[in-house]
């Protein structure tokens, strides 16, 4: 995990959890078991970029209307 200086296009844990309507403990969950890659800030807390959250909503899109 890489330290961010920018926080342009980075995400909270709380607003991914919000996208997929899951606890935010599922999000870090996802992190820890490598399905999303996380930036530190300094204080070190997790971030997550915006365009990988994207394509992981558009899989899973894709995942639940097969299962339909």
């Amino acid at each position: 995990m890489v330290l961010a200086n920018d926080s342009a296009g980075l995400l909270r844990p709380g607003e991914v959890a919000d996208m997929f309507r899951v606890d935010p403990k599922t999000v870090t969950r996802w992190a820890n078991d490598g399905k999303l890659s996380a930036i530190r800030t300094l204080g070190g807390h997790r971030r997550f970029r915006e365009e990988e959250v994207m394509e992981l909503r558009l899989t899973t899109g894709e995942l639940l209307e097969s299962a339909a």
